[in-house]
């Protein structure tokens, strides 16, 4: 967006929050529950400066008293300084104690856990490790980390998500993995199949516990954990502790280890505005414009459904935009094929449901625009957190019908 755009918006502000004195009323989504009562005002703010003191690392990757064939795996990589959640963690998580790992989203937290994961299981041909994640996309991100760590190490593993082949997921399981990463619902459906079976496996990981709790996976996150060993290795990473993660935490984890290496909120570094639209034509009309500013780089636009937002995606490649759609109705194979385009730069528009979004970790997106007013705060957060990254500013817009 120019400065212009940003500025004009900002001097309206006061205006925008007078008009908004009172709550406007409850949305629905079609078929879905009711939205929260979220005053516009709460989508307006000014991103701040985030002073961050450089982290001087304790430990270089080389200290790390690991296997040789594992810490080959690492150089090959080329990772010398560990991130300040990786310096921490990882020697405790080498001690086989349990972690509460508190870092923000792009912190490299995969890492932090799967150096102690994988050095367990090359120390131990008895150990397995369960991965639990939101999404689809970061269980497959997580298993891309892992494979090239352990590279040549013999770890075999599979991957349990919605929306891709049962099949091959039965037959990966056939084949004994040390390693079973995947979402709640899915793991819980090949526990209930009989197709999976964790009484033995002696390492989880929780991973993004906030998301998951927030996206009513408690359920099945208790059911799964209430079948392992009591004994056993715990990790668990999220962005935010609040009363549902400690109760989780507290019921399956023996003398956790708290490391927090969280600076600020998700929302200190992005510039926050609404964007007042009086009809659906001139809604999508705003938006075509809003995306050819020179600004806009790289955007995540969010809207509601899957049909709305597979009818948006469709709508804006009409209109000459690299766009394209991920939800919960598409396959993992497309999802996982618009992604990486968006990573690679290859479309600049990505739109999405919040399931589909969650734990999208691409560090260069520029804008977030809440296309459809989120059904919470907290989703709010989560949308806008995927821009601002590293300390870099980014911004969100939140289209508002007048």
């Amino acid at each position: 967006m120019s400065n212009n755009y940003y500025s004009s918006r900002r001097s309206n502000s006061s205006y925008q929050r007078n008009s908004y004195h009172s709550s406007p009323s409850p949305q629905r989504n079609r078929g879905g529950p009711k939205k929260e009562n979220i005053n516009p005002s709460r989508f307006i703010s000014a991103a701040k400066e985030v002073d961050i003191a450089p982290y001087v690392a304790t430990h270089s990757f080389a200290d790390f008293e690991i296997k040789p064939m594992l810490k080959a795996n690492i150089e090959a990589k080329g990772f010398v300084t560990p991130s300040p959640i990786q310096d921490q963690a990882i020697p405790v998580g080498l001690e086989g104690k349990d972690i509460i790992g508190v870092a923000n989203t792009g912190t490299g937290k995969t890492i932090a856990f799967a150096i102690p994961l994988l050095n367990k299981l090359i120390t131990s041909q008895h150990s397995k490790a369960l991965i639990i994640a939101p999404t689809r996309e970061l269980a497959n991100q997580i298993s891309a980390e892992l494979r090239l760590l352990a590279k040549n190490c013999g770890i075999r593993d599979a991957i349990l998500i919605g929306g891709s082949s049962m099949g091959y997921q039965l037959r990966d399981l056939r084949q004994k993995p040390r390693v079973v990463i995947g979402t709640p619902g899915r793991i819980k459906d090949h526990i209930e199949r009989k197709t999976l079976d964790i009484a033995n496996f002696n390492i989880v990981v929780l991973d993004e516990v906030d998301q998951m709790l927030d996206m009513g996976f408690v359920g099945d996150m208790r059911t799964i954990l209430g079948l392992m060993p009591v004994q056993r290795q715990s990790f668990f990473f999220t962005a935010t502790i609040d009363n549902k993660v400690n109760d989780l935490i507290r019921d399956f984890s023996k003398d956790p280890i708290t490391i927090s290496v969280k600076t600020g909120n998700t929302t200190d570094t992005v510039e926050q505005n609404i964007v007042m639209y009086d009809s659906r034509n001139q809604k999508v009309d705003k938006l075509h414009d809003l995306l050819n500013s020179n600004e806009v780089s790289k955007v995540l636009v969010f809207d509601d459904t899957q049909r709305s937002v597979e009818k948006l995606s469709n709508e804006l490649v009409l209109r000459g935009f690299k766009a394209d759609a991920i939800h919960g109705g598409k396959s993992q194979g497309h999802r996982q094929r618009a992604l990486n385009k968006f990573k690679a730069s290859e479309i600049s528009i990505l739109v999405a449901t919040d399931v589909a979004a969650r734990g999208i970790d691409v560090s260069d997106i520029s804008h977030v625009i809440n296309y459809s007013t989120p059904k919470s705060y907290n989703d709010y957060v989560h949308r806008i957190g995927r821009t601002g990254r590293a300390g870099k500013r980014g911004y969100a817009l939140t289209f508002i019908e007048k």
